[in-house]
Formats: structure tokens, sequence, C-alpha cells
């Protein structure tokens, strides 16, 4: 039997690499190994026969003693607690493979010098873009944003880019600094996994070595999955609505191009898009949050699901999750989005933020026929089956352990 240590901030589906990193302990125990958990505690997470191991969880900012925040503040740099603990893991539980996830802030990169010093070999499957840009997202009000290249970090805090907030933009500036002085990361993983070829080739373009850099896609169950090719009359975005998915921008371009539009999700910008589409009289349905078979109901019913992205996405699951319910996608030209469209075959792409190029591409698939829209659909189908199954997944990944292996 296989050992995999599994790590990653919280143990509950919070997020895209919560889902991932749950799901891929699951195919992991499916395929026979002994897979052992790693998180922060959580009130949400789920049971685990290992929870003794895991550190408190750290709310920074919530609690009003300056004495907790600054004890979290320190922890949110380098968690002593959380490498001691999974030391102490580590005494009762040898992996041969420890795969990471997101561990920023919470976890931290104290646990990677445990590691290390067990000779467990260590991969890090890079979500986001928090190893180059501290704030994640190369996102600011103005739009991308890459001044922190070349080890300018300090933008960080020259621009709030922390919640428009002084002390927190600090803190990260102090965590980021810290990191990269002592080379935490790098020194102590041997492996990076990318999503996405676009993330490859901008953490290459940041400096980083290309073989330190692996292209692992993402992948969907299709077998859960199962796809209705034929069209509805809507469209349908699903994701967070805040200010990098680029939702306004969708709104507006619905709007113009006359189609009816669904939106699935919640987020801080959830009252201000309702106040834009009741304002603009479009035809806008907002869903809330949705998941499961509620959520496959809406996506499947749909004619094609859009995915109007304003920052740098990675390779996102909703693109997967539709083509594998027989759906093409309409999506910005941002990020690794392009790499996951086929124009024409299994979608189309639009400028990223332009609201008349997005309209223009609502027009032209609003003007398809059934019939096209079906066979773009079974197209998506097709590549999803072809290259993103579980089954690809994990033979990509066992490929990669076993090379890293004792």
């Amino acid at each position: 039997m296989n050992n995999l240590l599994s790590i990653n901030n919280y143990y509950y589906r919070r997020g895209g690499a919560e889902v991932v990193f749950l799901e891929q302990n699951k195919i992991f125990e499916n395929l026979g190994w002994k897979v052992v958990p790693y998180s922060m505690k959580h009130p949400k997470n789920e049971d685990s026969k290992w929870n003794n191991y895991f550190p408190n969880e750290i709310e920074y900012g919530a609690h009003n003693d300056w004495r907790s925040n600054l004890t979290n503040a320190f922890k949110i740099i380098y968690s002593w607690e959380a490498r001691n603990k999974l030391q102490s893991l580590l005494d009762t539980f040898e992996p041969d493979i420890a795969h990471l996830h997101n561990i920023y802030h919470h976890l931290s990169p104290a646990i990677l010098s445990a590691l290390k010093a067990n000779r467990v070999p260590t991969v890090m499957t890079l979500h986001d873009l928090k190893l180059l840009c501290p704030a994640y997202l190369m996102l600011n009000s103005k739009g991308i944003c890459e001044r922190c290249k070349g080890g300018r970090i300090y933008n960080v805090v020259i621009n709030k880019c922390m919640k428009q907030s002084i002390p927190l933009s600090s803190l990260i500036f102090a965590e980021t600094l810290t990191h990269r002085l002592t080379n935490l990361y790098k020194k102590n993983i041997d492996k990076f996994i990318v999503p996405s070829k676009f993330y490859r080739d901008k953490f290459i373009d940041w400096g980083w070595e290309t073989n330190r850099l692996v292209h692992v896609p993402n992948f969907v169950d299709v077998k859960i999955a199962r796809p209705d090719y034929t069209p509805g009359k809507y469209l349908v975005f699903f994701g967070r609505l805040a200010q990098e998915k680029g939702v306004r921008t969708l709104i507006q371009a619905a709007n113009e191009a006359n189609v009816e539009l669904k939106i699935i999700g919640s987020g801080p910008q959830e009252e201000e898009l309702k106040l834009l589409a009741a304002g603009l009289g479009a035809n806008v349905s907002f869903l809330g949050y949705q998941s499961g078979h509620a959520l496959y109901s809406i996506i499947k019913n749909a004619k094609a699901m859009v995915l109007p992205s304003e920052w740098y996405e990675n390779a996102p699951m909703s693109i997967l999750e539709s083509y594998a319910l027989g759906k093409p996608v309409i999506g910005a030209n941002i990020g690794g989005i392009p790499e996951l469209i086929r124009q024409g075959e299994t979608g189309f792409t639009f400028e990223s933020g332009n609201v008349a190029s997005l309209c223009n591409t609502l027009i032209k698939v609003n003007a398809l026929k059934d019939t096209a829209i079906a066979a773009m659909g079974r197209a998506a189908r097709e590549w999803v089956e072809n290259d993103f199954t579980i089954e690809k997944y994990s033979e990509r990944l066992q490929n990669l352990y076993a090379g890293l292996q004792k």
C-alpha cells in the first residue's frame, strides 16, 4: 500500500482548491492508497480521525484582543504550532509522498521544514498566483497588475492590495518577504503542479525554473456529470460574485444583446450586481448559491455557460463541468481560459472586460441553430472524456509521484 499525506488549509468544500483536494483524496483511496489529511481545525471540517493533529483555526482580525491578533500575525508568517503538530503526525505515519494544495496564512510554509527533515518527497499544486503576487490575483481596481514582478513586493503596501488596508497589506508584505528571504517554498518542495499552461508560462516569466513546474490539468467526474445536448433558451454563469469574475461586464453585455441570463453564486458584489441588473431592466435572474444536482440541472437546461473573468484564471473547473454536461462555453481571452476553449468547436472567446466584444459574441451564439449548439456540446463532452477524466488525472499524478519516491 502507498501512503499519501494530503495537505490543505481547510478540510471542507470551501472553494475550488478544496474541491480538488477532497476529490483527489477520494481518487487515491479508491486506488487503494492510505490517504491521511492534514488541515487546520475548523467548525465546517469533515470528520477525520486525524483531527487531533490539526492546528487550531486562525482567524486574523476576528478578535478585539490585540494580543490574539499579534499571535495570529506571527502564525500567518510561520506557524510553529502547525509544524510541531505535523511532526507529531509524522511520528506515527510515514508517507511516501506529501501533496500540498493551499497552505498560505493558516498552516504556513513552516510545515515544509518538517517534511524536509523527515525526507518526505513533496509536491504542491499552484491553485493561484500567491507565490508571485502577495495578494493572489495580480489585479487591482484598474485591472491586471504585475507591479510586484522582479521582487518589488513593497507594492502590496503602497497600493493597499489586501482589502484596501495598510495594516493587513503590511502583514502580507512581511509574510511574503520572510518566505522569500528564507526560500521556504523552493528549497523544500520538489515539484510544483500547475493546472494550466498559462500559469506554467507565467511562473517561468517571473523567473522560476522550468523543470520545477509540471503541467497536470484538472479533472471532472464524467460518470456523475451526465450530458444533455438539447440547447436551452438562457445563458448561465456560475461562480463567485466578485470584481475579478467580470459579472458586471456580463450583465451589461447580456442586456445589450437582449439575451436571458441566469446567475448562480454569491459574493461581495451580489447586491451591487442586482441593482445594476434592475437599473438596466436586464433579463437577469439571480439564483443564489447552488450545488450538486440543483446546480447541474440549471446548467444542463442552458444554451451555454459564460465565463467573463477579468483576472488571470488558472484552469476553471466551471469550464470542465459545463463541457461534461454537454454545454459549450463563452469565455474571456485571459489567463488559462483560452487553452480550454476550441474556438468555434467547443465554444467562443471574447476580449476580457470589453462589453461590446462580449455582446457581439452573445448575439452570435444566440443566433446559432440548435443543431450547431448541440454539436458544440458533443465536441466539448468528447474532449473532457479524452483528456480531463479522473483516470487521466490519477495516471499523471502517479507518474509524478513515482519519479520522486525514495
